[in-house]
């Protein structure tokens, strides 16, 4: 009786912790894979605009800011050129059109050897406008 008495009063003593549990393993690999997915997703985002960044092309908005700059107004009609020697094989064209009073939609597109590279529509207003009947 006396050996029953100690195997309870031994099994009922609380010990400490030597190592740790299995859910307390799980829940810390979670949070560590929850982070570094989060990180790495951070980090593909980060590079695809990186990417981005170093495209060596012109792209419809850099056709933009140069038509714009140089001008106060806009006509209606179509104009096309190329990029000379600085892009080979590069071709921008701008469509204009009259919608109402001073309002006009501009088309860019940029093109490679004939297929699309770029496009943009934009809206421009000018006051100075006078539509034909």
């Amino acid at each position: 009786m006396k050996l029953r008495e100690n195997i309870l009063s031994h099994c009922s003593e609380r010990r400490d912790p030597v190592a740790f549990t299995l859910v307390e393993v799980m829940i810390a690999s979670a949070i560590f894979f929850i982070c570094t997915f989060g990180i790495l997703a951070i980090m593909s985002q980060w590079m695809k605009a990186a990417a981005l960044l170093r495209r060596d092309a012109p792209t419809a908005g850099m056709v933009a800011a140069e038509l714009f700059a140089n001008t106060n107004g806009v006509e209606e009609g179509t104009v096309s050129d190329t990029f000379g020697d600085f892009y080979r094989g590069y071709r921008w064209t701008r469509e204009c059109i009259l919608i109402t009073n001073g309002m006009y939609e501009v088309d860019i597109v940029v093109t490679k050897n004939g297929n699309l590279d770029s496009a943009l529509t934009t809206y421009l207003y000018s006051s100075g406008t006078r539509r034909r009947f």
